[in-house]
């Protein structure tokens, strides 16, 4: 996790900046997956396969938006 500081005792920014942080390193996505347990080597293909298609769709949607 990065580090964050507290301005002004404004704890509830810094918690926000600090969340922003961590969806931006993918530290929350590697904290689930571990949270998960094992995975299948086929399972885990199959998972990817999935994330890759749904980025594709999503990428295709934001390319047709600008």
């Amino acid at each position: 996790m990065s580090k964050t500081i507290v301005k002004n005792g404004n704890v509830d920014g810094a918690l926000r900046i600090l969340k922003q942080k961590g969806m931006r390193d993918g530290d929350y996505k590697k904290l689930r997956s571990r949270q998960d347990g094992y995975m299948k080597p086929g399972e885990r293909r199959r998972a990817a396969k999935k994330e890759g298609i749904k980025n594709s769709h999503k990428r295709e949607r934001m390319s047709r938006a600008a």
